[in-house]
């Protein structure tokens, strides 16, 4: 089939799927290192990332994000591996390109926050915008489709990344995430629905919410932007069970223990793939079309959301069938029952 392009896929109103969460799941497989949360992997062993575009692909994403997260020049320094940085980003969009050709998807550039950014020091905004401005560059020389701008909690930085794309992006569509933290404004104080309002305004194709919470805090503040935003807007939470006690996976904490769990242990508070699904089902209703997963994303729960958006992707093959289950057949007998029973039973 033809591959249709981004903007005629928003303007015919069709759902966009996006799998994002390639650091942590990277990091769960062990090839990418917790704290610095660089992506050398491209630079040690770039088909394993291939072969996570692939899977998630499988799983329905209709994006290859090209896995440049945290690739640019500030987060590199703090490995000594800043040198390296134009080849990791152009390497990590030929992979990204090749499998988006062979799979007949969209492929992404991407930026993040810097992490050097600060609303209240103007002499960081160049360096962020030049930070903005090598990734574009190598995103447009690597043939993205499109331009991701991600997990900015400051309006101001995720205004500086739209600039960068607008003025250096040959024209690639510019989709723009924040992410939110506890309160529903922004690190730069303006309230999320005005935020992303401006950045719809100032010409970005998508704008929505990224990380930070997971389905059910990230939900509500999601009515709101509807609310506000005129065009597409886009909601990638993190598969976490957040509450509006501890509105972000950052603020988790242990049941048992009431120890925190970011950024090592927050497993233990994975939704469950029915969790995750009736979220995707809620954001369709609503009018989320640009959808995905973040930070503790894999591939059985992003093809809940693919199913929940009305798609069969090629691991709907895989998608659990109990009919044929010894125990949960509908037809247990004899000794299974016996054995079912044990499983069940609570030990006093």
């Amino acid at each position: 089939m033809p591959k249709t392009g981004f903007l005629e896929r928003l303007q015919n109103g069709e759902a966009i799927i996006c799998a994002e969460g390639y650091m942590w799941e990277l990091e769960r497989r062990g090839f990418l290192k917790s704290g610095a949360f660089t992506p050398e992997i491209i630079l040690e062993q770039p088909n394993r990332v291939r072969n996570l575009h692939e899977e998630y692909v499988h799983a329905g994403s209709d994006v290859v994000e090209a896995f440049t997260y945290y690739g640019h020049r500030q987060k590199m320094k703090t490995i000594g591996r800043e040198d390296e940085l134009e080849t990791l980003n152009l390497t990590a969009l030929k992979i990204a390109r090749d499998v988006a050709d062979e799979t007949n998807t969209l492929m992404a550039g991407n930026l993040s926050n810097t992490n050097v950014f600060n609303p209240d020091d103007p002499t960081t905004y160049d360096v962020a915008s030049q930070i903005f401005q090598e990734q574009v560059e190598w995103a447009v020389k690597g043939g993205a489709d499109f331009i991701i701008g991600e997990t900015f909690c400051e309006y101001k930085e995720a205004h500086l990344a739209l600039e960068a794309i607008q003025k250096f992006g040959n024209g690639l569509p510019a989709v723009i995430t924040l992410v939110p933290y506890g309160p529903d404004r922004t690190t730069d104080e303006l309230p999320f629905p005005v935020a992303l309002r401006k950045l719809e305004e100032a010409g970005a194709a998508v704008v929505g919410l990224n990380c930070g919470r997971g389905p059910e805090t990230m939900l509500p503040l999601l009515k709101e932007v509807r609310k506000s935003c005129k065009g597409p807007i886009a909601a990638l939470p993190v598969p976490f069970r957040t509450t509006p006690k501890e509105k972000t996976f950052q603020s988790l904490t242990n049941p048992k223990t009431g120890e925190p769990l970011f950024p090592l242990d927050n497993d233990t508070t994975l939704c469950s793939r029915s969790e995750v699904r009736k979220f995707a089902e809620e954001a369709k209703n609503i009018g989320v079309q640009y959808i995905g997963l973040c930070c503790g994303s894999s591939s059985n729960l992003l093809r809940e959301v693919a199913q929940a958006y009305g798609r069969s992707p090629p691991t709907n093959r895989y998608t659990p069938d109990m009919t044929k289950n010894s125990y949960f057949s509908g037809n247990i007998s004899g000794h299974a029952k016996k054995v079912f029973s044990f499983m069940k039973c609570q030990v006093e």
